[in-house]
C-alpha cells in the first residue's frame, strides 16, 4: 500500500471520528435479525427473489451487493409501527438494534428458501389474495438488500394494496462510486427477472401481475420485458400493470426497447420529474443524454411518442415529499403511495433509495470514476458529511477509492517514465 493511500485511510478515520456524534453510521446493517412481534403494529409479508450472493453476508444482512451464481429466494416479514407514530411514506430505521417496534421498522421473519419451497409458500398466499394479484418491485441504484426489503414493506403498507408483494433485488453494492458496477449488475440480472416473471405468468394460481420499477431498476425491467416480448411474441396476458418510476434509462435506448414490447397488453404508467437531481446527475455521467424519468411529457418529441404508445404519464415535478432531491417521490409522497393500492385493486392506471445529499451531488463529478472525478466527488461530498450520516458513512469509501486511484495513477506514470524509448 502506498504512503498516500495509507494517509487517505487514516484521514478518513480521523474525519469520521471528528464529525460523528453517532459514529460513521447511517446505512442499515444487521436489521434483518428476527424479533418478536409487538401488539398494535402492522405486519407485511413478502417473498424475495435475488441475484445477490449470500457469501460472506452477516446473519442480519442475509445478502451482500456481490453477484450470486443463480437465483436465491427468501421469505421475510416486517413489522411497521402504528401510523400515529410515523410519517407515511418514510421508513423508520432503528436507531440501534434490535429496534423499537412501537416507533421503528423491525424484522419478524427472514428465512432463506430453495425455489420449490418459495413457490409453495407463494402459492399458499396468492390464492388468498384478491384477484390473486402479485406486485413485483424492482429497486434502483445504490440500494442495500435490507433497504430494498424495508422500502417494499413501506410501499405495500402505505399504499394499502392487497397484492402479494414480491421483491426482485439485483446486486447493488449500495455505494455511490459503484454506479458502473450497479448498472452492469442490473444487466447481469435481466435473464433472472425474466425467469421470475415467466414463473409467475405460468403459475395457474396467479391471476394478475403488476410491476413497479424504480430508478436503475427500470433498466433491468425493460430489458427483461423486451426479451420476453421477443421470445414470446408479446407480453404474457397476466402482466396487467407496468409502473416505471423515475426511470434512469437513456430515452433513446428506451425508444428501442419499447419498440420490441407489445405494450398494448399491459397498462404502462410512467412517473417523471424534472426536479429529480439524481437523474440530472446521471444524465451528465452518460454524456448528457436525456433520462426517461427526467423528461417534460408536454414537450416534443416525448408527448406524441408516449401518446402513440398509449403510456399514462404522471408528472411529479410539483409533488412535495420528504426526499430533498425528488428521486424517491413515488414512494414518499402520501398521495402517490396511497393511490398505488387503490388503482391496482381497481385494475386502473395511476393518477432509493437513500443516498446522502452530498453523495447525490457528488455523483455529478464522478464521471467515469477517473481520479479527477473521484477527487471532485470527495470535495463535493465532504461539507455535507457534517449533517448527513449517509454521506458520512460512504465518505470513507470515497476517500479510500481516491487513494487507490491516485496510487495506481502514480505507479502507471512511473512505469511509463522508466520505459526506454524506441
Amino acid at each position: 500500500m502506498s504512503r498516500f493511500s495509507k494517509r487517505v485511510r487514516l484521514s478518513s478515520l480521523a474525519l469520521c471520528l471528528a464529525l460523528a456524534t453517532g459514529g460513521c453510521g447511517g446505512r442499515p446493517h444487521g436489521v434483518l435479525t428476527p424479533q418478536p412481534q409487538t401488539a398494535g403494529t402492522s405486519r407485511v409479508e413478502l417473498l424475495v427473489a435475488t441475484t445477490r450472493s449470500d457469501r460472506g453476508a452477516a446473519p442480519g444482512d442475509l445478502f451482500t451487493g456481490e453477484r450470486g451464481k443463480g437465483l436465491a429466494f427468501a421469505d421475510i416479514a416486517i413489522s411497521i409501527p402504528p401510523d400515529g407514530a410515523r410519517q407515511i411514506g418514510e421508513v423508520q430505521w432503528p436507531d440501534s438494534l434490535p429496534g423499537d417496534p412501537t416507533r421503528e421498522f423491525v424484522t419478524l421473519r427472514a428465512d432463506l428458501l430453495g425455489q420449490q419451497e418459495a413457490a409453495r409458500r407463494f402459492d399458499a398466499r396468492i390464492v388468498k389474495t384478491p384477484k390473486r394479484q402479485a406486485l413485483v418491485f424492482v429497486h434502483g441504484f445504490n440500494t442495500l438488500f435490507a433497504e430494498a426489503v424495508y422500502r417494499l414493506a413501506q410501499i405495500v403498507h402505505d399504499s394499502g394494496t392487497s397484492a402479494l408483494p414480491v421483491l426482485f433485488t439485483w446486486p447493488s453494492r449500495g455505494k455511490l462510486l459503484d454506479y458502473g458496477y450497479d448498472h452492469e449488475s442490473a444487466s447481469y440480472s435481466r435473464d433472472a427477472l425474466e425467469h421470475v416473471l415467466h414463473m409467475l405468468a405460468k403459475d395457474p394460481s396467479v391471476g394478475e401481475i403488476s410491476i413497479l420499477a424504480h430508478s436503475m431498476g427500470n433498466w433491468v425491467t425493460l430489458e427483461a420485458l423486451r426479451q420476453m416480448a421477443i421470445r414470446d411474441h408479446g407480453l404474457p396476458s397476466k402482466i396487467k400493470n407496468v409502473m416505471l418510476a423515475a426511470p434512469d434509462v437513456d430515452y433513446d435506448v428506451f425508444s428501442r426497447q419499447i419498440a420490441e414490447i407489445d405494450e398494448r397488453r399491459a397498462i404502462f404508467t410512467l412517473f417523471v420529474s424534472r426536479e429529480d437531481e439524481a437523474l440530472a446527475a446521471s444524465r451528465r455521467v452518460w454524456g448528457d443524454k436525456v433520462r426517461l424519468g427526467g423528461i417534460d411529457p408536454e414537450r416534443e418529441p416525448f408527448k406524441d411518442a408516449l401518446a402513440e404508445r398509449r403510456f399514462t404519464v404522471v408528472d411529479l415535478s410539483t409533488v412535495k415529499s420528504a426526499d430533498p432531491l425528488g428521486h424517491g417521490t413515488f414512494a414518499q409522497s402520501p398521495e402517490i403511495v396511497r393511490s398505488i393500492g387503490a388503482r391496482l385493486a381497481e385494475g386502473q392506471t395511476l393518477a432509493d433509495n437513500q443516498s446522502g445529499v452530498g453523495e447525490r451531488l457528488g455523483q455529478v463529478a464522478t464521471g467515469a470514476a477517473s481520479t479527477v472525478g473521484a477527487a471532485a466527488s470527495v470535495a463535493v461530498s465532504t461539507p455535507f458529511a457534517i449533517v448527513d450520516p449517509r454521506t458520512r458513512e460512504n465518505l470513507g469509501d470515497q476517500l479510500q477509492r481516491l487513494g487507490e486511484q491516485m496510487s495506481d495513477t502514480a505507479s502507471a506514470g512511473a512505469d511509463v517514465v522508466s520505459r526506454p524509448l524506441h
